[in-house]
């Protein structure tokens, strides 16, 4: 029944998925606000098992990735596995404006203004929105706000 290397990758991401969804279930719920803190985790769990039960109906041919673009997708594994590992010891912004800039830097855009004004204004916004708005706390890290 498991043929291709997408049916297995698929079921690897199902597995995931599953365990990601279970913990998104555990988290602790929060009485006074208008949005709970495992709304964000839950949509995310589905949208990644859809996606993987998709996968693994996936017809398409074998691909074929030069070795190149196997590093560069390593090295951006290893900038997000480094992302989640800061999160919460330096906090959201901070993580996230030094996430964008890196990768940025590191994929190949040399445009710094526009590279600093993204990478200050998205997680801001991002922030004050979250923050603020929908009143899910995120990480502060080190900074006082």
């Amino acid at each position: 029944m498991i043929q291709t290397l997408n049916q297995k990758v698929s079921l690897v991401l199902a597995a995931i998925a599953l365990g990601y969804l279970y913990l998104s279930y555990n988290l602790k719920e929060y009485p006074y606000v208008p949005v709970d803190s495992d709304l964000v985790p839950k949509v995310l769990g589905y949208i990644l098992l859809a996606l993987a039960i998709a996968l693994f109906f996936d017809k398409s041919s074998k691909r074929v990735v030069p070795k190149k673009e196997v590093l560069v997708m390593a090295a951006v594994g290893g900038m997000v596995f480094l992302y989640i590992f800061l999160f919460e010891i330096l906090g959201f912004l901070i993580t996230t404006f030094l996430f964008i800039l890196a990768c940025s830097t590191f994929l190949g855009y040399r445009k710094w203004g526009t590279s600093l004004v993204v990478s200050i204004v998205f997680p801001g916004a991002l922030y004050y929105v979250f923050n603020y708005l929908l009143q899910i706390r995120l990480p502060q890290g080190i900074l006082p706000f």
